[in-house]
Order: C-alpha cells, then structure tokens, then sequence
C-alpha cells in the first residue's frame, strides 16, 4: 500500500479558486503532497465554481488541470468505487438530516485504511466519523 491520502472533498479545491476562508488550510495541505481527489468531486468543483463564481470552464481549466498534474492525484471512479459509493449513501443518506450527494458518498467510499478527508461538509464529517474516517475539518465557506 503507498503512503496515506488526503482526499480533498469539492469545497477545499472551490474555497483556493474562490479565495474563501479554507484556501490557506487547503494550501498546507496540497504542500504536504499525498493529496487526491475524486474525479466526481472534480465534477463538482466545475459545476460549482462556474455557477458561484462565475468562472468560464476555460477559465476554472487553467486553474485546475496543473493541479491534477502536480499535488493532486485524481481518483477515477471506476465500477467497483462506484459500488461503493451506493453502499454508503443508501446507509446514510437523508433527505433532511443528511443531503449527502453522491460525490460526498463517492468521497467517503475512495478513503482507504489510513486516509483523511479534507472538507468543510458537516454531513461528510458526520459520516466520515461513523465510519472511523480521520477527517481535517475545514472553515465554511463565507457566502
């Protein structure tokens, strides 16, 4: 097995592009190295950046990409991930005491034996706690 992750949840890689209260925790964290991400969560991160900060996907492209080339290893969710990520979201899921998205299932299901979750999501925290995940609680975000 190689070296322990920190799996950055959408919110830490939205909160450096959008320059929100995370950004400094989640630039220590990308200079320790041993970081990754999601390809869902990365779905994420465009979707959500373009609609907050209004940031054109060339734009959010420029930003990004040399992020996944460098500190950031992507996470393909492949079939058996994918399978995972069900399993976890169908245990904790609600609609209104625990809206976890699919991401955040897929998230919490790629966390391996001795990685961290990097994330200011209350639900994933909760979730990630249930099932014995270390997690780095992140600042919220301003807006």
């Amino acid at each position: 097995m190689g070296k322990p992750l920190t799996l950055l949840d959408a919110n830490a890689l939205i909160a450096v592009i959008c320059g929100e209260p995370a950004m400094e925790p989640v630039l220590a964290i990308l200079r320790r190295g041993s970081t990754a991400m999601t390809t869902a969560n990365i779905a994420e991160v465009y979707d959500k950046s373009s609609r907050r900060a209004g940031l054109s996907n060339a734009r959010l492209a420029e930003v990004i990409e040399p992020l996944l080339e460098g500190p950031i290893t992507p996470i393909p969710v492949d079939v058996d991930l994918a399978r995972r990520a069900g399993q976890v979201r169908s245990a904790h899921y609600h609609r209104k005491r625990r809206p976890l998205s699919l991401a955040d299932a897929v998230l919490l299901a790629a966390s391996g034996p001795g990685d961290e979750i990097a994330t200011s999501d209350s639900g994933v925290l909760a979730v990630a706690a249930k099932l014995g995940i270390e997690t780095i609680e992140l600042p919220t975000s301003s807006d």
